[in-house]
């Protein structure tokens, strides 16, 4: 029995709300019929796996997008469309993370790029709540800055090494399945946050589950 010490946390469907329809909606709008096959929740293209491990930067993958699907649009309706997908972050579950922090180290790793960190930064900060979300954190990881993406081991190793964390008193909580599956593979202790469902009625329970596998 290993009592759970640390907490490991996804950011999209599992704190910010997300709506991947929305962002395929605008670019259907703007002339990307197909944008599903180029990019969800499960699968995307090289080129988006590219620039959520920043190994190209915001106007290459735009400008790379809108070549290769032949698009004619200012840069700002590209960003405005590739950012609709995000939604808000509920105060509620910031003061929810940052009471776990009394008894856990919490940490954050997204698959995320450069221009939605921009976004929801931004948003958070028009709200006052940009500095009690970094506060949540012992640490937080971005994909885009560490040069390596969710579901791949190496990605969930650095976490646990710079942070002298144990496979095996850790808990990572995601919304997507194929990250789960790579987070186990290494021995993290794991709950797949289905749709629909909130932290907020969950983590309790899944923690204290947890102490007992």
């Amino acid at each position: 029995m290993n009592e759970i010490k640390n907490i490991i946390f996804d950011l999209g469907g599992v704190i910010l709300k997300l709506d991947y329809s929305k962002t395929e909606d605008e670019f259907k709008k703007i002339g990307v019929l197909h944008f599903k096959k180029l990019y969800s929740q499960k699968n995307q293209t090289l080129l988006f796996d590219d620039f959520e491990k920043g190994k190209i930067k915001p106007e290459e993958f735009i400008s790379s997008l809108k070549e290769s699907e032949n698009l004619n649009i200012k840069e700002i309706d590209f960003i405005n469309a590739w950012n609709a997908m995000l939604l808000e972050i509920p105060v509620e579950k910031l003061e929810f993370i940052e009471n776990l922090k009394k008894n856990y180290k919490i940490f954050l790793l997204s698959n995320t790029n450069e221009i939605h960190i921009n976004k929801f930064e931004d948003d958070l900060r028009k709200k006052n709540m940009l500095e009690q979300f970094y506060k949540c954190f012992d640490k937080i990881y971005y994909s885009s800055r560490m040069g390596k993406r969710k579901p791949d081991e190496i990605c969930f190793n650095q976490v646990l090494e710079e942070n002298g964390l144990s496979a095996d008193n850790t808990l990572f909580i995601d919304d997507s399945i194929q990250h789960i599956v790579g987070a186990e593979k290494i021995g993290i202790k794991t709950f797949h946050l289905e749709k629909n469902k909130s932290i907020l009625d969950l983590v309790p329970d899944i923690i204290q589950s947890k102490h007992h596998q």
